[in-house]
């Protein structure tokens, strides 16, 4: 068995929901679970609904319900060709928005909000589903929300995960090809709730652990991790494999093609994760497994923007035990986490990319003593073989960057990364500095 997820963008038109099943038919195997996203753009179209209904702009929020609605409209006339299937798909989009339109009669709360966001994911898995029965294709509707739960710690409940899904594929032995949504969950309540931004990754990899797969696909339209970002540095190269490791490292520092949260389930279960590419399905792309390939090397370059760094100066920490302590409990108390961290005899500096309580954060600092911030910053993660009994990396990175401010470094806290703060005007210089030194 195989899992296969399809991003937004991999669904984005008719012509792109049409070339999936050709790809689902080529892979090597006797099943395969289909995770697929909204429809590119949905989901900001829905969020935008959200906030208006949220602000009590009912005409607002209708009218943004009526254009996206034409907009899929339009999608079932061009997907499918008989009027049979016509008939169904558009039966399925009045179902969906005459649910979003009369949200407008009650009282919007986050649980509704929560129910807005569901849509796009629920709307491009019936409609492929109704695709391939138009076709003559058998496949099995699977709901994520009859077994994709979350714990009352906000955290994949997988036990729950591998039962319930075992027993909806236990129903259908006969059948090869299911379908299910990315991104959306139940929480631990059992209200709709998501795996937020980019969580079809995580579902699709949550999905391969629980049924301990022979592989998870995540098809988009790039051909696997890069060396650098190519958006910014001209001659990137795709790389062929990566470890664990060095792919989390990637994707939380910047690497957008995987959600950072994905790589852990397939990591913990050892299931192989392939990134390739719809739009050239003849690309290798990057695997990531438990094989380490880069011995010795620099694997990759990659950088995360609207980082915030913020420095505590005490006299106080000099030689006193459990002030880190007392700092850390201000950022867990608003649930925000720290990417970044150096300290001194009597200063500490973190960064956070998470700004909703830096306010609220601050004023709890000033406490301990002057609290300095500084916005607008970039972390530059340099991503290979860092062991403990290697020389010369941090020489070859300083020189590679030494005509740039560097306001923190980060090294020794991970065999495979080092990271540099510096601010986001730098950012591009950086990426092509590092990537004419190091490749």
């Amino acid at each position: 068995m195989k899992v296969l997820k399809f991003g937004g963008t991999s669904v984005g038109s008719p012509v792109r929901f049409e070339g999936l099943w050709p790809i689902i038919q080529s892979q090597v195997s006797d099943k395969q679970v289909i995770v697929l996203s909204a429809v590119a753009g949905t989901t900001n179209a829905l969020v935008e609904i959200a906030n208006q209904y949220v602000n009590g702009n009912i005409t607002e929020a209708r009218k943004l319900v009526q254009s996206l609605k034409q907009t899929y409209d339009v999608f079932v006339a061009e997907l499918f060709s008989t009027s049979i299937g016509r008939d169904i798909g558009q039966d399925v989009v009045d179902r969906h928005f005459h649910f979003l339109d009369d949200l407008g009669n009650d009282l919007f709360t986050s649980v509704e909000e929560r129910l807005v966001l569901a849509q796009g994911e629920l709307l491009s898995t019936t409609l492929f589903h109704y695709y391939l029965q138009e076709i003559g294709v058998a496949s099995v509707l699977l709901p994520a929300l009859d077994f994709m739960r979350m714990s009352e710690d906000n955290e994949p409940d997988l036990a729950y995960i591998q039962h319930h899904l075992g027993q909806l594929l236990a129903k259908h032995e006969a059948d090869t090809v299911f379908i299910t949504q990315g991104y959306i969950c139940r929480n631990a309540f059992g209200e709709v709730d998501n795996l937020r931004r980019g969580g079809s990754d995580y579902t699709a990899s949550l999905i391969g652990a629980a049924l301990g797969v022979e592989e998870i696909q995540i098809w988009t339209d790039i051909d696997g991790f890069h060396n650098n970002d190519p958006r910014y540095v001209s001659q990137t190269k795709p790389i062929a494999n990566l470890s664990f490791e060095e792919a989390a490292e990637l994707a939380y520092f910047g690497a957008k093609i995987l959600h950072p949260q994905s790589v852990f389930p397939a990591q913990k279960a050892n299931v192989p994760v392939r990134l390739l590419d719809t739009m050239n399905i003849e690309a290798t792309g990057t695997l990531i497994s438990s094989r380490f390939d880069h011995a010795d090397e620099i694997v990759a370059v990659a950088a995360k923007d609207n980082i915030t760094a913020i420095r505590i100066h005490s006299s106080r920490m000099l030689l006193a035990y459990g002030f880190l302590r007392r700092v850390f409990e201000v950022f867990e108390r608003y649930k925000t986490p720290i990417d970044m961290i150096t300290t001194s005899e009597v200063a500490v500096s973190l960064t956070i990319d998470d700004t909703t309580n830096v306010h609220a954060i601050v004023e709890e600092l000033n406490h301990f003593g002057s609290v300095e911030v500084d916005d607008k910053q970039s972390i530059v993660c340099i991503v290979g073989d860092f062991k403990r009994n290697k020389n010369g990396y941090a020489t070859l990175v300083s020189e590679a960057v030494k005509h740039i401010p560097i306001r923190m470094i980060s090294y020794g806290g991970s065999e495979h990364n080092i990271s540099l703060l510096l601010p986001s005007t730098y950012k591009i210089e950086a990426l092509r500095a590092l990537h004419h030194r190091l490749f």
